[in-house]
């Protein structure tokens, strides 16, 4: 291994290290004095580093939101509205945001031939379930 190579997985590691603690690309690799074209090099060629660096952005991230909500409990206790308002939005179900959805609904009245239709559909309905019934009475009493 060559000293360019022990460099690069130097700071490979540093920038892992930099993710979790702030989960920004950009301001990571600042911090560490490379691009983000080397970044997204490295991400790209490596799956190893793919993979430490997927994890340290994830842990970065809930450090950052464990720190904001922490920050947002504090806000509340100072009575801040915004932030009172805030959670209630994102955590009571009552205070949440609601959508109402509504159409318009055209009411349309049967034509007779409809009407007619629709009085034989229930009458065959009738004979069908009675013819039905009777035969499973039928079935019941040859059974006994």
């Amino acid at each position: 291994m060559n000293k360019i190579q022990r460099r690069q997985i130097k700071e490979r590691q540093l920038l892992v290290e930099q993710l979790k603690k702030l989960p920004i690309i950009e301001i990571a690799c600042k911090n560490i004095g490379i691009g983000r074209a080397t970044y997204y090099r490295w991400y790209n060629e490596d799956t190893e580093f793919q993979k430490q660096a997927e994890e340290a952005l994830d842990e970065g991230r809930n450090f950052i939101n464990d720190m904001a909500e922490s920050q947002l409990l504090s806000a509340i206790k100072e009575q801040n509205m915004t932030a009172i308002i805030f959670w209630l939005k994102h955590n009571h179900r009552n205070y949440g945001t609601k959508i109402e959805i509504s159409t318009p609904m055209e009411s349309e009245s049967l034509t007779p031939e409809q009407q007619e239709q629709i009085k034989e559909v229930i009458k065959k309905a009738q004979l069908v379930s009675s013819s039905t019934i009777e035969k499973h009475d039928n079935k019941t009493t040859d059974d006994r």
